[in-house]
C-alpha cells in the first residue's frame, strides 16, 4: 500500500501515548533511551492520578480527553497502551487523525475489530505497528537465526510454558482486568508474546486443540489453559499457559526438538539459554553466555530495540518488523484458542478473513 506522509527527517519523531498504566512506563523509558529521535509531547488518561504522574514523570502535556489529543497535538504517532478491548477504537481514531499507531500486545480482543484496525490504518495511509518487543530479546533472536538457518533440520515437537501468577488482587485493582470485552485472559493477555513465538519461529499453524478453564481467581475469563499445535509443516507442539503458580512467576520458555537439535530458552522470561545442542559446532555456540540476563519483570527489555525499527520506518530507512498484518498472525491464533475450547473442537486455519 502507499504511505501519504512522507519520512520523517530533519527532526525529532513526535510521539503520544495513550493510556498511563503499567506497560507504559516501559515506553516513557524506551523513548528517553531514543532522545535523539523521539520526543514525547503528550500522554493521555482519564484516571487523573495517572495521568498526572505520567506528566510529571515525562514532561509531556496532559490530555484527560482522547479527542482532544487528537485534535490539538501535533504528533506524528501514538502509542496505543489503554486496556485491550479498546486498542481497535483507539487505533483507528489515531489513524483518522493522520497520526501512526504503535499498539501495545494484543491488537483487540475480537478478531473482526483487528482486521478492522488494520483496514483502517490502510485506507488513512499511516503506518500500523503491533509492540513485540520479545522478539529482540537476545536470547530469541539467537534462536531465530538458527531456526532460519535450518540448523534444527526437520523440527518435530515445540513446547511453550508460562507458569506466571496473577493474584486476584491484580484483577481486582482496574474493573476492566479479567474481562472478555477489554482484557482477555491468561492466554490473550499475559501470555500473547509466546503465542507470537509459535508463528514467528515455527511458521504458519495447520489446526489447534485448546482448553481453558477459571480455576482459581473470580474473573471472567481463563486463568489456566492448553493448546495442541499441528504446524502446515507436520511439527506437533504444545502452549501451557497458568496465572496460579505459587508463590510467584516461575517460567517462561520454549523447547524445540528437531532432527539435528535441541534447544529449551527459559528463565522466568525466555531469558536464559538452557540447553543448547546440535549436530554442527558454531562460532556462536562458544558463547551462549553472552546472550542470557537477569530480568526483574516479566516484560524483558526489549521495548527500546523495537522503537529503534519505529524509528527508522519513519524515517524511511527500514521495513517495519511487526505491521499490523504480522501482529495478525499471532491474533489468529489466540481467538483460535478460544473457539476451540468454547465449542469443544479442534479448530482450523487460516480463519476467514
Amino acid at each position: 500500500m502507499l504511505y501519504r506522509n512522507e519520512p520523517i527527517v530533519g527532526r525529532k519523531i513526535k510521539i503520544a501515548l495513550v493510556g498511563c498504566g503499567r506497560i507504559s512506563k516501559n515506553h516513557f523509558d524506551a523513548i528517553r533511551r531514543h532522545e535523539a529521535d523521539i520526543q514525547l509531547t503528550a500522554v493521555c488518561d482519564i484516571d487523573e492520578r495517572a495521568l498526572q504522574t505520567a506528566a510529571e514523570a515525562t514532561g509531556a502535556h496532559a490530555y484527560a480527553r482522547y479527542a482532544r489529543l487528537l485534535a490539538e497535538n501535533d504528533a506524528d504517532a501514538v502509542v496505543v497502551a489503554t486496556p485491550s478491548g479498546l486498542h481497535p477504537e483507539h487505533a483507528t481514531l489515531a489513524a483518522a487523525s493522520g497520526k501512526h499507531v504503535i499498539c501495545e500486545k494484543p491488537m483487540g480482543t475480537r478478531w473482526q475489530d483487528a482486521l478492522n484496525m488494520v483496514k483502517a490504518c490502510d485506507e488513512h495511509g499511516v503506518r500500523l505497528f503491533i509492540v513485540k518487543q520479545n522478539r529482540r530479546n537476545a536470547t530469541l533472536q539467537l534462536l531465530k537465526n538458527a531456526v532460519a538457518s535450518n540448523r534444527f533440520g526437520r523440527i518435530y515437537l515445540v513446547t511453550v510454558n508460562v507458569f506466571w501468577t496473577r493474584p486476584q488482587e491484580y484483577y481486582d485493582s482496574a474493573s476492566w482486568r479479567g474481562t472478555w470485552e477489554f482484557d482477555g485472559g491468561a492466554f490473550m493477555n499475559q501470555a500473547s508474546h509466546y503465542v507470537d513465538l509459535l508463528d514467528w519461529l515455527i511458521g504458519p499453524v495447520e489446526s489447534v486443540q485448546a482448553y481453558t478453564a477459571t480455576l482459581a481467581r473470580n474473573i471472567q475469563v481463563e486463568d489456566t489453559g492448553v493448546a495442541c499445535l499441528r504446524w502446515r509443516s507436520g511439527t506437533l507442539g504444545s502452549i501451557n499457559v497458568t496465572m496460579l503458580t505459587h508463590p510467584k512467576n516461575y517460567e517462561g520458555s520454549i523447547t524445540i526438538i528437531g532432527e539435528k537439535g535441541t534447544v529449551r530458552v527459559g528463565g522466568v522470561a525466555v531469558n536464559k539459554i538452557e540447553h543448547w545442542e546440535f549436530a554442527d559446532q558454531r562460532e556462536e555456540d562458544d558463547s551462549l553466555d553472552r546472550v542470557n540476563y537477569d530480568t526483574t519483570s516479566v516484560y524483558g527489555f526489549g521495548h527500546p530495540l523495537y522503537y529503534k525499527n519505529v524509528i527508522d520506518v519513519l524515517r524511511g530507512t527500514d521495513k517495519p518488523e511487526t505491521d499490523g498484518r504480522e501482529g495478525l498472525k499471532s491474533m489468529e491464533l489466540l481467538i483460535a484458542f478460544y473457539l476451540s475450547a468454547r465449542d469443544g473442537r479442534r479448530v482450523s486455519l487460516p480463519l476467514e478473513y
